[in-house]
């Protein structure tokens, strides 16, 4: 598309006017998308064509519709949160990410859906309802990036922002066949992080394939002064993205990381996964890594991001939080000092097997869920392979394991699973390897792509444009409510 626009060839007009009627015609489906902007970005789309005929140097992502994130602050544009306590906020000033992919010439679109607070990988809450996996709308879409994904895998929108803690950029890309990358700590700046030295929550792009997200990503890197984890990056390091060879990877792989509760499903699949990943590789071996006290510090370490969050609103109007939040800041109260030292050094020593690991392979990959998407009613996997899941989030132990790790990882979409839907594979990186992590991604990309049962699957756009589908609205307890500023700038909203 990019390519189109800066050759004349394609119109930033047509192409916003093209994502917006997607929009309209698929997203009553799936709902996906939260706040729309459609007036200022036509208004923009016309300036960024005229810029075009103009014969001006074009930045990067210019004339590209972008989809944000409800956690991200954007100018001018109702930002909820799903949270019904700001269903009326409409921030003055982008948050750092979305700032950088305006200057790079990314138009905000439209915001898309998420928990409640962002805490849960199920994409509802009670301001704009949940949002339905694309291959199947009763099924979860994942989260806390469900509506970034389901975007993008039906074509709302070609590229968006997400962000992950527990695996919040990969889990929903691998629900939704899609690509999801989280960044090393600190390569995507994030000015807004309330623990300015914490490397648990990272921004990150969406795409739908690597080549894509690498292309988002070198507008995403760069140095901000106001993130104390920030470091200058190049952005030819990520585009073009270098070609590399698949037959010289050395891969170690884990079904579980020795410490995730896994379906037997989610394992046949993944052993077919990586039996069909060893005939392009130089080697792929089973790799040992004691995580057993990554609960625990996960435990503490999410608490503690909480608590800085959210704990002024807890003591003032606890009734404005969504339970997985309260779940957390709880807690919280529970932990000691000690057990804050303790889980630091969990995680410092977990940290350093990866490190170590990396010594002898240059991939390691894992699966990303433990089981196939599941109904959005219920609320979280309550039990995985006969366990019962401790808490709202421990069934997604294959992701915080590896954010622990802080190492960067990327969810690859490969094929479906046995009830048909999106298989996606956890594929990490050496630290600060991430545009190593993605040359290595789009190679595998590529050598799946011939295959049908390994390529990433598309949902069916007919089935979801052509029959009513159920209402994904019906958990919505209180109706949007915007503030005058944000009803003068949202003529749509979903």
């Amino acid at each position: 598309m990019r390519a189109l626009i800066g050759a004349r060839q394609l119109s930033p007009v047509e192409l916003m006017d093209a994502c917006i009627d997607r929009i309209e015609a698929v997203n009553p489906a799936i709902n996906a998308i939260a706040a729309t902007d459609f007036e200022r970005a036509r208004a923009a789309a016309t300036q960024a064509e005229a810029r075009v005929m103009r014969g001006e140097a074009l930045p990067p992502l210019h004339g590209l519709p972008l989809g944000v994130k409800d956690l991200q602050d954007t100018a001018g544009l109702l930002t909820t949160f799903g949270n019904i306590a700001l269903r009326g906020n409409v921030p003055r000033e982008d948050n750092s990410l979305v700032a950088a992919l305006r200057n790079a010439g990314a138009i905000v679109t439209a915001k898309t859906n998420v928990p409640d607070m962002g805490a849960g990988a199920n994409t509802r809450n009670p301001v704009w309802g949940a949002t339905g996996n694309p291959f199947n709308p009763s099924l979860n879409a994942g989260g806390s990036s469900g509506g970034s994904a389901a975007a993008l895998a039906t074509g709302m929108l070609p590229i968006c922002t997400g962000s992950d803690t527990g695996g919040s950029l990969r889990i929903p890309a691998a629900l939704c066949g899609v690509v999801g990358l989280r960044p090393s700590p600190g390569l995507v700046a994030n000015a807004s992080r309330p623990l300015g030295w914490s490397a648990i929550s990272v921004l990150g792009p969406m795409a739908r394939t690597v080549e894509d997200a690498a292309f988002l990503m070198a507008s995403c890197v760069g140095l901000n002064r106001h993130d104390a984890l920030s470091y200058p990056a190049a952005s030819a390091d990520f585009w073009p993205l270098p070609a590399r060879d698949p037959s010289r990877l050395r891969v170690g792989y884990t079904e579980d990381f020795g410490f995730c509760a896994v379906s037997a499903e989610v394992r046949r699949v993944f052993r077919a996964r990586v039996k069909a990943l060893a005939r392009h590789v130089k080697s792929c071996e089973p790799i040992a890594l004691d995580m057993s006290q990554a609960d625990r510090a996960f435990d503490v370490i999410r608490a503690e991001s909480f608590v800085a969050a959210f704990a002024e609103t807890f003591r003032n109007a606890p009734e404005t939080l969504g339970p997985n939040v309260r779940a957390n800041v709880e807690l919280a109260a529970a932990f000691t000092l000690m057990d804050r030292a303790e889980a630091h050094l969990a995680q410092t020593r977990i940290a350093a097997q990866f490190a170590d690991a990396f010594e002898q392979f240059d991939l390691i990959v894992a699966p990303v869920t433990p089981v196939t998407p599941f109904p959005w009613t219920e609320l979280y996997a309550k039990e995985v392979d006969g366990q019962t899941m401790a808490n709202y989030y421990r069934w997604l132990a294959l992701c915080y394991g590896v954010t622990l790790s802080t190492h960067p990882a990327l969810s690859l979409p490969c094929g479906r699973d046995e009830h048909g839907m999106p298989f996606g594979l956890q594929m990490v990186g050496r630290l600060r390897g991430d545009a190593e992590l993605l040359s290595a991604a789009a190679a595998v990309e590529a050598a799946f792509a011939g295959d049908a049962q390994l390529a990433r699957p598309e949902p069916d756009l007919a089935m979801l444009t052509a029959k009513p589908q159920p209402s994904l609205k019906s958990i919505v307890t209180h109706p949007p409510v915007l503030s005058a500023d944000a009803a003068a700038v949202h003529k749509t909203a979903v």
